[in-house]
């Protein structure tokens, strides 16, 4: 097998570059937010919470634009029946991140939460807590996965090298630095990596549309030159599914740790806010490229270059149209420069992701839910254990599993269904409570599983209006699968079923405790009538009780609570009232 020694060179060259800021950014930022009496597992999680609008605004926007985004953007638009109508990432993400910043930014920041959980473990307990880690373990690590396995398919297309050893070098490399820096690593090589998608793609782009096998993208967007024309259409018998996946891109990428992360780590909730519209902007001028090579890619004559004869949708490698378009359509070293910004681009979400899924485990399931004892420091050693272990799984499930795509587009649909309805439910709805939350998360889940799910060949049980048996010719083997297609908006019915179905259940619970139509003795969630449940259930009222201390709502160790009313505390509503101000209550307890 020929190994190419530019690409090689091209790739090092790239990595070093990486791993050098990610160690650079952690020295320079080792003792941030400590001398603010922050502790140190906390400036891991959320930097010391001053993130600018320069490095935030970069590091929100490689949130999204990562391997999975530019590859499969391209592919849409290159896939025939599909083209640029069905490529809805760019525009799905970028107004996800608006919504984000417009309703959701404000008042997670404000109330200086860590995580994503935190406002779940607030409100509903830990135990619901932990339940709701899991959809959001899963979307975290089945899209590291994901998008290390799409690494590992663009490298060996261009470079010609090993699959396994390109993938487990790139995700060590990620591991490392998000080990030896938390977020100052992944934000401050969030920043390189984005030039390096920008610079790479777009310089390959002139190359690629004055190839002389490639025709005008003008005239094929309209007709069929090679196959139909890349700008797609959508069919009248389609329309609710589109709009079903829009909205899974709009609302679904909203309730991510990755996201929330960035927000919390911004210096005010202002900043947060603007972060969110300045990585929207962003989302669309990074898909540009890739929909410009999308195009490329179904505007060539295939037979005129080297890559043959029949095209890469008929070999079933339309999800490979980037790096087939850079390698067979821009000289070598340009290809190679490509090849370095895709690379770059994986490692820009696989980090993040990680460093994510561990920061949740630590703090909410390690320290609220099982040690709230916990020193700073047995935190620390937990996140970076966890990270380790968490960038071990994911690079295991690239390597290992065919159907990664297929767990993390359900991972992702379960984050959609169950995780935004409750994050809807416990910043807005006043009056929810456990009861209701775990009515809603069944409802999600079973809605969700019983359409089914045709990437991991997994039948539904239940079977919406609209649906249809449609048959996938496998180019390469001729083999003829069926599957069923539901198109039925079911993803968005479930959402709303699961927040509807929190709403009614917490409400109908609360009546029936309260008017002793149940006896208390049945409360054993302790979610309304437990011994504060007027002040949980009221979350403007939470401290206003002197017998209520807030190691109760959220076990914190009271000489790190210069981050206190930060921990657990809706400190909108405390500011308004001076008696029950954190300072205050500290010097109560005192």
């Amino acid at each position: 097998m020929a190994v190419h020694a530019e690409g090689i060179v091209a790739i090092v060259i790239f990595y070093l570059l990486i791993l050098a800021v990610g160690i650079w950014a952690a020295w320079k930022n080792k003792n941030s937010g400590v001398s603010e009496g922050q502790d140190r597992s906390e400036t891991i999680m959320v930097g010391g919470r001053d993130i600018g609008l320069f490095v935030g605004g970069f590091t929100m926007t490689a949130t999204w634009v990562g391997g999975g985004y530019i590859n499969g953007t391209a592919e849409y638009v290159y896939l025939p029946d599909y083209g640029l109508a069905w490529a809805q990432a760019p525009f799905g993400y970028a107004l996800s991140l608006v919504v984000g910043g417009l309703f959701f930014a404000k008042p997670m920041r404000s109330r200086g939460y860590v995580t994503m959980l935190d406002p779940f473990q607030q409100i509903y307990g830990k135990r619901m807590g932990g339940l709701l880690f899991i959809p959001a373990l899963m979307g975290e690590i089945f899209w590291s996965a994901a998008i290390l396995s799409a690494l590992g398919a663009t490298l060996s297309v261009i470079v010609d090298i090993d699959i396994n050893m390109s993938v487990v070098i790139s995700a060590l490399i990620a591991i490392f630095y998000t080990l030896v820096g938390g977020l100052y690593s992944v934000a401050y090589t969030d920043v390189v990596q984005l030039f390096c998608i920008f610079l790479g793609l777009w310089v390959s782009v002139p190359f690629a549309l004055s190839n002389p096998a490639v025709s005008s993208i003008s005239v094929t967007a309209k007709e069929a030159v090679y196959q139909t024309p890349w700008l797609g259409k959508i069919d009248s018998a389609d329309t609710w599914m589109w709009i079903d996946n829009f909205c899974l891109l709009m609302l679904g990428g909203i309730p991510w740790q990755v996201y929330f992360q960035r927000v919390l780590s911004a210096s005010s909730a202002t900043y947060a806010q603007v972060l969110s519209f300045i990585a929207a902007a962003g989302c669309l001028v990074m898909a540009v490229p890739s929909v410009l090579i999308g195009a490329i890619g179904a505007s060539t004559d295939w037979n005129q270059t080297t890559y043959g004869a029949i095209p890469p949708k008929e070999k079933d490698q339309s999800d490979m149209i980037l790096p087939i378009v850079l390698q067979h359509l821009c000289p070598p070293w340009i290809s190679f420069f490509g090849l370095g910004a895709v690379s770059a681009a994986v490692m820009s979400s696989a980090d993040s992701s990680i460093l994510s899924a561990s920061s949740m485990f630590a703090r909410n399931i390690y320290k609220l839910a099982f040690r709230q004892s916990a020193t700073d420091r047995e935190i620390v050693w937990v996140m970076r254990i966890t990270i380790f272990v968490f960038g071990a799984l994911a690079t295991a499930m690239a390597l290992l599993t065919g159907t990664v795509y297929g767990l993390w587009y359900l991972s992702s649909d379960l984050v959609y269904v169950i995780i935004f309805p409750q994050l809807l439910s416990v910043l807005f709805i006043k009056g929810t409570n456990t009861y209701g939350s775990v009515a809603g998360y069944i409802f999600g889940l079973l809605l969700r599983i019983g359409g089914g799910e045709p990437y991991l060949k997994l039948p539904p049980f239940i079977y919406y209006p609209g649906w249809v048996q449609q048959e996938k010719i496998h180019h390469l083997t001729g083999d003829v699968e069926y599957f069923i297609q539901q198109r039925f908006p079911f993803k968005t019915v479930s959402m709303l079923a699961s927040f509807l179905g929190n709403v009614a259940f917490s409400y109908l619970l609360k009546y029936l405790f309260e008017s002793g139509t149940l006896s208390h003795k049945y409360d054993f969630m302790d979610a309304v009538v437990s011994k504060h449940s007027k002040e949980i259930m009221d979350k403007t009222t939470l401290v206003s009780n002197d017998n209520i201390i807030l190691s109760e709502m959220a076990p914190v160790k009271t000489h790190l609570s210069s981050s206190l009313a930060g921990a657990f505390t809706n400190t909108e509503a405390l500011s308004d009232d001076e008696e029950s101000s954190p300072e205050s209550l500290n010097n109560d307890q005192e």
